[in-house]
């Protein structure tokens, strides 16, 4: 099963990932509305950082952040918008989890206007396939807060399995753990190993 469109090319000009209803690109400086619709929105942040509500300033540098970790890595959580009407609707994308085996932390937000329309789902889904076909990493890890059970509920529907709960400096709390290894995707959505 294919969920996205790649621009094999791997370029980050917008449209490099589409899936059915979104479209992707990269973060830029430039970006700093969109951001604080997404991160300065207590009810997206609350599961994601302790200190609630993001300052102007904290949006702007987790902004830049995820600019640097594009220019570092070649990974961000990238912006999504739909290919409808190019509204911006949160990120999905990746970082640098274990980079020494070549294992990879997927993660999304999504604005809260948006919520229940199954954006997040969709987003996660057209990242997997990124991750392991374009990028061939070898594993997805993710989290989520102990008290998100929606986030809890949407990883398993995506395959990951729990390892452990491991400490989340952001939130100070120790966070239900989840991996996907490279196999067992290729198993799950082609029945075999790698394709």
């Amino acid at each position: 099963m294919n969920f996205i469109q790649l621009d094999k090319n791997r370029s980050k000009k917008a449209g490099f990932l589409k899936t059915s209803r979104l479209i992707f690109r990269t973060w830029l400086e430039t970006d700093l509305a969109l951001a604080l619709a997404l991160w300065g929105d207590l009810r997206v942040t609350k599961f994601i950082d302790a200190r609630g509500e993001l300052s102007e300033d904290d949006v702007r540098n987790r902004l830049f952040q995820e600019i640097d970790s594009e220019k570092n890595y070649g990974v961000q959580y990238w912006p999504i918008f739909l290919r409808s009407t190019n509204e911006h609707i949160g990120c999905c994308g990746l970082r640098v989890y274990e980079l020494s085996n070549n294992i990879f932390e997927i993660g999304f937000h999504i604005r809260s206007d948006h919520w229940g329309r199954g954006f997040a789902t969709e987003a996660a889904h057209g990242v997997m396939d990124y991750a392991f076909k374009v990028l061939s990493v070898k594993g997805l890890f993710a989290g989520h807060h102990p008290h998100n059970k929606a986030s809890q509920h949407m990883l398993q529907k995506l395959g990951f399995r729990y390892t452990r709960d491991e400490y989340y400096a952001p939130t100070g709390l120790h966070h239900p753990s989840y991996m996907l290894t490279a196999d067992e995707y290729y198993q799950t959505n082609y029945g075999s190993t790698e394709s």
